[in-house]
């Protein structure tokens, strides 16, 4: 098995680091001026871009990125799940120019015919019959979760270790020593303990969550059908079968978010899957980049809710925690209607696993030729490398398998060569204008700078 010699690392970084400098005169000199944004960038986020500064974005089209400097990347990236349908997508672009230029009204607060062309869609992809509208899949498990906790008169949300939520706070949690909930580190001032709103369990490890739900005050197990975030973790057979089966046993609902793992196909994990939520989530890819996200519950969740609602004791219409001003919005729905209705179809995404099972091949025979201890799994069109072998099958081995050296040196040494991966892990995603050459494109460049690290 091929040994990391880490001082070859450092040289390799170095250099790459010296290459992108160079090569990016442009993007550093706008960072450098950015003083009136928090960190530099419009999001503090994006500062996780490898080589001291981000690049900067002249334009998009497809899977093609341009920066300010003129070089144009293969984008694997897709805006972490994002443009999962590429980037300015035809049908999405002309929807939101006939929405916002020709019938005006980007929101209104009113509803419109294709908020219920994409509820029925959504339904049929993914079974829920009843569905709402949010700006993110953040928000969407924001509201879902007091749902759950009005419908079931639970306070707690059990997650797993290591999960990816958006920036929920019951979220971001670890299970401590004795087993409760623990702030996971870098988690920026959580507004309680997150003792006394979450519980956590072990992913593939159904001990961990028969452990927690016995406690009797988890409202819903929110979880992805795939950790993501942490880098792909694959859930063993029957793992998720019998998560539903003591969700159902200790009366907490399953709440499912897809907004990443609706990589596996065109109904997501949950119709691939046979998976059965009470509640459902999903978000960023299915407006094409126009900002968006929605939840889908049954309708006994939803008989439950409006037990309370009908009795005056709670409020979803006004003030009541749930929904905003732009949810839902005329631009949004549109963006929707036209990204699921003509660009993320049945055989798009047929293209694209069938992509990214080509990518997944020519990873492992690089690994496999240069017998590097590392791995490699696929969650339908997205795939993605960890520095462990086996593949971690926990999110705690897998935080563990982390390396930010060697994160920095592929993500810049595949830049410096055209091909952009997501910043903050080894994700690739395929899109509908992705092609075999790129992904041999990636193949080749892989090989060659994981070449040079085990030379």
């Amino acid at each position: 098995m091929a040994t990391l010699d880490r001082t070859r690392l450092a040289s390799l970084l170095a250099a790459e680091q010296a290459e992108y400098t160079a090569h990016h005169p442009r993007s550093r000199e706008l960072f450098a001026e950015a003083d009136n944004l928090f960190g530099r960038v419009p999001m503090t986020w994006m500062n996780m871009w490898s080589g001291g500064f981000p690049l900067y974005l002249d334009r998009a089209t497809g899977n093609r990125i341009t920066d300010v400097d003129g070089h144009t990347y293969v984008d694997f990236a897709l805006g972490d799940t994002g443009a999962m349908a590429g980037h300015s997508p035809a049908p999405t672009v002309a929807a939101v120019q006939r929405r916002a230029g020709e019938l005006g009204g980007i929101t209104t607060m009113l509803p419109t015919e294709d908020a219920q062309w994409v509820g029925a869609e959504l339904q049929r992809r993914f079974g829920l019959p009843l569905w709402s509208f949010t700006l993110s899949a953040t928000d969407a498990n924001r509201w879902a979760i007091r749902l759950a906790r009005l419908a079931t008169g639970r306070p707690k949300v059990l997650v797993f270790a290591y999960c990816y939520h958006g920036s929920v706070d019951e979220a971001f949690a670890l299970p401590g020593p004795d087993g409760k909930a623990e702030s996971r580190p870098g988690n920026v001032a959580p507004p309680v303990d997150l003792d006394l709103t979450t519980r956590v369990a072990t992913w593939n490890d159904l001990e961990s969550v028969e452990a927690a739900l016995a406690h009797g005050d988890v409202a819903a197990v929110l979880t992805e059908p795939a950790l993501t975030n942490i880098g792909i973790v694959l859930p063993e057979d029957g793992f998720l079968a019998r998560v539903r089966e003591l969700a159902t046993q200790y009366g907490a609902l399953l709440m499912v978010d897809e907004t990443h793992t609706f990589s596996t196909g065109w109904g997501g994990a949950t119709r691939a899957w046979g998976l059965q939520p009470d509640i459902f989530v999903i978000g960023k890819s299915i407006g094409g980049g126009i900002p968006c996200g929605a939840y889908g519950i049954t309708a006994e969740v939803a008989a439950a809710v409006t037990r309370h609602t009908d009795a005056g004791d709670a409020d979803i219409v006004d003030v009541g925690g749930v929904g905003g001003t732009l949810a839902g919005n005329a631009l949004s729905t549109a963006a929707m209607r036209a990204t699921l209705g003509e660009v993320l179809t049945e055989e798009a995404f047929a293209h694209m696993v069938e992509l990214a099972t080509r990518y997944t091949a020519g990873v492992q025979a690089t690994i496999d030729e240069l017998d590097v201890p590392w791995s490699v799994s696929q969650l339908g069109a997205r795939a993605e490398y960890r520095f462990a072998r086996p593949a971690p099958r926990t999110g705690e081995e897998s935080a563990a398998a982390a390396d930010e050296e060697l994160d920095a040196y592929l993500h810049l040494a595949l830049c410096n060569r055209g091909v952009l991966m997501t910043p903050f892990h080894n994700m690739a995603l395929m899109c509908p204008e992705t092609s075999q050459e790129d992904v041999d494109r990636h193949t080749a460049v892989f090989r060659e700078v994981v070449g040079a690290l085990f030379a």
